[in-house]
């Protein structure tokens, strides 16, 4: 392969792969994802509704421990979990954790991870949104069975500041491993982030969002259907029913859509707005404040909340427009808490520039297939050159939505045509997973730094 280029697929063996340590990976066909969703009454609805009171019993929210990715070691395992209340249930979980540890780093860091399979299946860890080359991204052909490995991963942090998320994606078992609890969030700060002084400790809260269905012993339980995995209920950071009280000021709130298949569209019960401060590739230029948000499965959104008025005992919720779901209740302490200024200007976003013609085309046609192709792990199905910014256009073909996902790059969203016909704020910035709903095209500019293989693919789970 040329030194300059970046390929996309697969022409060496799983085997020629271990003997050489370098991945070539797929142009992947993970399908598109359906969301479509009626208003929902039970699960986390509990009636609640806009301005009304919750009479679901509320626990407090899990926050995922925080560690540090040296020298780590990453096990893959069934645990247990509590759900909030006592009740218990089982799951796969990272080092016995639903949702795995929040890992964090700071830019120019080392991290050095031996992932171990303490499952009953092949697995490996992807870190979605990290910039690596092949041997450290988790791709399909580093799978390894129970009792091989570990896996060690060894990779320079070269980015900027953002929250990304690591999970498996071993071929075929995708979604059932990150349904029953293998998900973690992948925080990177650095000098710039620091000097703007947002909310940080107590009031810095990460937010795993997902659904999930349980069986009647109350553990996990993956049910697919054709069109995707749509449970009955939503946790946040494995909790059923959250509340998290909170005192008088700001808070800083990163939010992961971890689920399978469903599309949120976030709101808060009192219309009170989100100020949209960053999204998968990190800090946007300027705020933004925005009264809805929609997610898709692997986008990230990194919003401020203002409870400055929020009474002690009052309460205000977080909800899905699209389930009528009520996700997570804030209650007023009365205390007062962090006090702070939104900064008119967040970051330096350069425009990439790049040919106002698409350098590639990709149609996402039925299930999974690219381009009228299913995945094959043995095929390469193209190759960019290092350095040279593209144009491409995904375009949906049947099946929409779909949540488009990039490995080993970020990209600047720069029209959608067909459908909404318009982009969003929490498209800004870069990207590296961005939403097609039905009979739409968007394009981006996408720019590769790293000579590697990988894959791209639909982030909806069920259809690999």
């Amino acid at each position: 392969m040329p030194k300059n280029e970046t390929r996309f697929g697969a022409s060496q063996t799983r085997r020629s792969f271990l003997r050489s340590s370098m991945l070539a990976t797929g142009a992947a066909l993970f399908t598109p994802i359906a969301a479509q969703q009626s208003k929902a009454k039970g699960g986390n609805g509990g009636g609640g509704g806009k301005g009304g009171k919750d009479p679901v019993a509320r626990n407090p929210l899990r926050i995922p421990p925080i560690v540090t990715p040296t020298g780590m070691a990453l096990n893959c395992a069934p645990t247990t979990f509590d759900l909030g209340g006592g009740n218990i249930s089982s799951g796969l979980g990272y080092n016995g954790h639903i949702p795995g540890p929040t890992l964090q780093v700071r830019t120019g860091d080392q991290v050095t991870v031996d992932l171990y399979n303490g499952l009953t299946q092949p697995t490996i860890t992807h870190w979605h949104g990290m910039i690596v080359d092949t041997a450290n991204d988790g791709g399909p052909e580093l799978a390894f069975e129970p009792g091989h490995g570990p896996y060690s991963y060894d990779f320079p942090v070269v980015q900027r500041a953002t929250m990304n998320w690591y999970h498996p994606h071993p071929h075929m078992l995708t979604g059932e491993q990150v349904n029953l609890g293998l998900a973690g969030a992948f925080i990177i700060r650095d000098d710039h982030e620091d000097s703007l002084g947002l909310p940080g400790g107590n009031y810095e809260v990460p937010l795993v969002i997902r659904d999930a269905n349980f069986d009647k012993q109350g553990n996990l339980r993956y049910n697919p259907r054709s069109s995707g995995f749509f449970g009955k209920s939503a946790l946040i950071n494995g909790t059923l029913n959250p509340k998290l009280d909170v005192d008088s000021g700001w808070y800083r709130f990163r939010v992961l859509c971890g689920a399978n298949a469903r599309v949120w569209d976030l709101t808060m019960s009192d219309g009170r707005p989100f100020v949209l401060i960053g999204n998968d590739g990190g800090l946007l230029a300027s705020p933004i404040d925005v009264y809805e948000i929609t997610m898709s499965p692997g986008e990230r959104v990194d919003i401020l909340v203002d409870f400055s008025d929020l009474a002690a005992e009052d309460s205000v919720m977080l909800q899905d427009e699209r389930s009528g779901w009520d996700l997570l209740e804030f209650v007023g302490t009365g205390d007062a808490g962090y006090a702070f200024s939104v900064p008119s200007t967040l970051s330096a976003i350069t425009p990439l520039s790049g040919p106002n013609t698409p350098t590639r085309e990709f149609s996402f046609d039925g299930m999974n297939r690219i381009n009228g192709l299913e995945y094959d792990i043995d095929r390469i199905d193209f190759s960019v050159p290092v350095e040279t910014t593209e144009r491409w256009r995904f375009t949906t073909n049947g099946n929409a939505p779909h949540p488009v996902h990039v490995h080993g790059a970020y990209f600047q969203v720069v029209s959608r045509t067909r459908g909404r016909r318009r982009l969003y704020p929490w498209e800004g910035g870069w990207k590296d997973t961005v939403l097609l709903a039905d009979k739409e095209s968007v394009a981006v500019l996408v720019r590769f730094s790293m000579r590697s293989h990988y894959v791209m693919h639909c982030h909806k789970l069920e259809h690999e």
